[in-house]
This record gives C-alpha cells, sequence and structure tokens, in this order.
C-alpha cells in the first residue's frame, strides 16, 4: 500500500507539472501571427505566419512608407513655404552623427513612414512589387509602398495540413489575419521574454535580438575558443556582454565565452524590448549590459482581438498664446489613426510608442518633448521629428470642412482623449 501511495504521488506531481506546461505553452499560442494566405491563383494557405525572418507575434511591428499626404492640401501657401525651406541637418549623439531630413516633396508634402503592430491589421493586399493597401481593422485603408524589409519578403506559413510553407512575394496576393486558434498543432517556437539590463536601467518583456531573433528556435551565433557554435536561444539562461564578445550561460549550467558573430559583438544591431502597454525599446548594443531570460509571465501576452479597431486621434492642443482647440487631431500632419507610431529617443535609448498608449505632448524645446502616456508613466523624448521641431504641426478638425492647422512652434501642449 506504501508503495501504491508512492506511485500515486508522483503520477500526480507528473501529471501537474505536465498540465502546468500545457497551460503555459497555450497561453503563448494565442500571441502569434495566425491567419490565411492567398496566391495569385487563388490557392489559400491557413496558419502561424512569420513576416520574412523576423516578425511572427501580433506586437510585432509592420513598417512601410505612405504613398500620399491626403492633409497636406489643407495648409495654406503661406503654412507651406517654411517646409519647402527645410533639408538635411545633423542630429550629434555621443561621438557619432546621425543624418535625417524633414521628407519634404511639392509634390505631396512629403512621404511620411508608416508602423503599426500586425494585431492591428485586418489584411494585407499586394498592389504591386513594392506596394500594399493595408486595411487595419475598424475598416480604415492605408496605401503604403516600399521604405522596409517588410515589403517584398518572403513570407512563412505554418499550413495546418501541409505543413511548413515559404511563399515569394510576387505569388502572394493576399494577407488576412485572424485570432489565433490555442492550442496550436504546429509553432515556429515559444517567445524570448526576459529582463535587459542597459546603461540607462532595466526593461521587462518581450526580446527581439540584434533586431532579429524572438523564439527559443531562433539560434546564437558565435565562435568559441573550441571551435564555431550556433545554440538554440531556447537552451539560453543569460547573455552578458564582456570585451569584444558575451560569456553565454545555459540552462544545463555551462557557461561558453563567445565571439566574432555579429550576435555576439559590435556588428549586433541591437535588443528591441516590447512593452504591451508602452511599445518598444531599441537598445543599441553600446548600452547593453546584460539580459536573463525569463518564463512570460501570465496575461503578457496580446491575442489578436486584445487589439480594438483603430480610431481616428482626438483631443485639445493648447497654444503658446492661450488658446485651445479641441476635435479630431492630425498630428505631424500625417498621423491620424490611433495605431500609428510616436518615435524618439531619450537618453541613446529609441522609443515606438502606438499613439493610443499617449496621454500628453507637451513641446520643452527645438529638440525634445514631455511624453506623458496613459499608464502614468513620463518619458523626455527627442530627437526624431514626431517630438522636435522637425514635426510639421498639427490639424485640428473642430468641424468636418475647414480645419485649424497649428504650428508645432505655437504648441504649448497635446492632450488627447
Amino acid at each position: 500500500m506504501k508503495y501504491l501511495t508512492k506511485i500515486i504521488f508522483f503520477l500526480t506531481l507528473f501529471l501537474g507539472i505536465l498540465a502546468n506546461a500545457f497551460t503555459t505553452s497555450a497561453q503563448t499560442d494565442k500571441g502569434f501571427l495566425y491567419g490565411t494566405i492567398t496566391t495569385i491563383d487563388e490557392t489559400t494557405y491557413e496558419g502561424v505566419i512569420r513576416w520574412g525572418k523576423e516578425e511572427v507575434f501580433w506586437t510585432d511591428f509592420f513598417n512601410s512608407v505612405k504613398e500620399s499626404n491626403p492633409y497636406y492640401k489643407y495648409l495654406s501657401d503661406e503654412d507651406r513655404e517654411p517646409r519647402r525651406r527645410r533639408g538635411w541637418r545633423k542630429v550629434w549623439r555621443d561621438n557619432w552623427v546621425e543624418i535625417s531630413s524633414n521628407s519634404y516633396s511639392s509634390r505631396d508634402g512629403g512621404r511620411h513612414k508608416f508602423a503599426c503592430r500586425f494585431g492591428e491589421i485586418r489584411s494585407i493586399q499586394m498592389e504591386g512589387r513594392s506596394s500594399v493597401t493595408l486595411e487595419v481593422k475598424g475598416g480604415k485603408y492605408i496605401n503604403l509602398r516600399g521604405g522596409s524589409n517588410d515589403i517584398e519578403t518572403k513570407v512563412w506559413i505554418m499550413d495546418d495540413e501541409i505543413g511548413m510553407m515559404k511563399l515569394s512575394w510576387d505569388r502572394i496576393r493576399k494577407v488576412e489575419f485572424k485570432e489565433t486558434p490555442s492550442p496550436l498543432e504546429n509553432k515556429f517556437g515559444e517567445p524570448l521574454y526576459g529582463v535587459v539590463e542597459t546603461r540607462q536601467g532595466k526593461f521587462e518583456g518581450f526580446i527581439q535580438w540584434d533586431h532579429d531573433e524572438r523564439i527559443t528556435t531562433d539560434k546564437l551565433d558565435g565562435e568559441s575558443k573550441d571551435g564555431d557554435v550556433s545554440l538554440a536561444f531556447g537552451k539560453l539562461v543569460s547573455i552578458e556582454r564582456e570585451g569584444f564578445g558575451c560569456n553565454v550561460k545555459l540552462k544545463s549550467g555551462r557557461e561558453l565565452y563567445l565571439d566574432d558573430s555579429n550576435d555576439v559583438d559590435s556588428g549586433n544591431r541591437g535588443v528591441i524590448v516590447t512593452i504591451p502597454d508602452v511599445g518598444r525599446v531599441d537598445i543599441r548594443w553600446r548600452d547593453f549590459i546584460r539580459v536573463e531570460f525569463q518564463k512570460v509571465p501570465n496575461g503578457k501576452i496580446m491575442s489578436y482581438s486584445d487589439f480594438p479597431e483603430g480610431e481616428r486621434i482626438s483631443g485639445s492642443v493648447h497654444t503658446v498664446g492661450g488658446e485651445t482647440y479641441s476635435g479630431i487631431l492630425v498630428y505631424d500632419l500625417d498621423e491620424a489613426i490611433d495605431i500609428e507610431m510616436l518615435d524618439g529617443y531619450n537618453d541613446n535609448l529609441e522609443y515606438s510608442i502606438p499613439l493610443r498608449n499617449i496621454k500628453s505632448v507637451t513641446p520643452k524645446n527645438y529638440n525634445y518633448s514631455l511624453v506623458e502616456l496613459k499608464n502614468g508613466d513620463q518619458l523626455l523624448l527627442g530627437e526624431q521629428r514626431d517630438v522636435s521641431e522637425g514635426n510639421d504641426g498639427v490639424l485640428v478638425f473642430s468641424n468636418k470642412e475647414h480645419p485649424t492647422y497649428l504650428n508645432w512652434k505655437k504648441i504649448q501642449k497635446i492632450v488627447f482623449d
């Protein structure tokens, strides 16, 4: 009887561990991109999607450039003239120079970049070699062209019946996204999650290593003293920068020093941390210290249904002259939907924040603004057009036909609804 009791105890323990592992996996499953891809021959594939070699979660970004600016027509000739005189400028940070441009075009007021999270997209229709029509939740359409490696890339899909498919861009007619079933029978791996330590502090969230690797089956490449090494991220506990390479600790307890690869040396493009109620933080390699990988906490994964429909931006603009204008807003003479991003640097860390997460923006000087988030965080962001003198100003539609244009220099504070 004593042995039977022990058997029952260990069996119960094993089943409990198994159930916990299954529950954890099912919770992360809902965070993967999922949908239907229709080819130019009307063949359809359905399953988990990986966009190029990178994006695989609903919180990942789709990047491109808007083909035109429909709001430029509301400017008077007087308001357009200062924008014609804008050109290239240098931005100094530490010992390096960043070249930026205000992207003026006399035809349409300048091409603005576009970025949103995949969870806010309903479909992507391929219109040509480098053009797409992006439909966001809520039924709004945006015409985009080029601008990033998200255009003209290969798209991977784990078809539920066929298995892995790698589809060329010119074979795809349309991609339609939908809620991810859970549990998934097939997927690419598990999310990378953890705490990244930097010179500016610690950041916890979903991790993109070298702007690329973001799941446990992706590989960390490097050279050890005994030869080349390629390690699945799922085997790692931590990575710490040291000298010209990194100390890597495995779950087994083994430790390796790796170098001579852009995964572990100065060729690394940086470490991105995605924080659900903030946005994402891009950490340069020179500011990175250490990452410790962890299990994804309950409630951190966002499913497709967690992203609400895109809404027009609305709020109030307070001017330095004491006037207030309220209504529908077009920020930077460009962003009109709350799924779009506000970009800026804080102490060498590059933030990209969905406008729907922002409570207010207060310009402080020609290059910086104080950005208050709806979660209570405050960030002093600068060196990007969204938060500096490069901003093209704000249109306020108090009525449908005749908006008020406010030059950035005249704005004291913008408060979003």
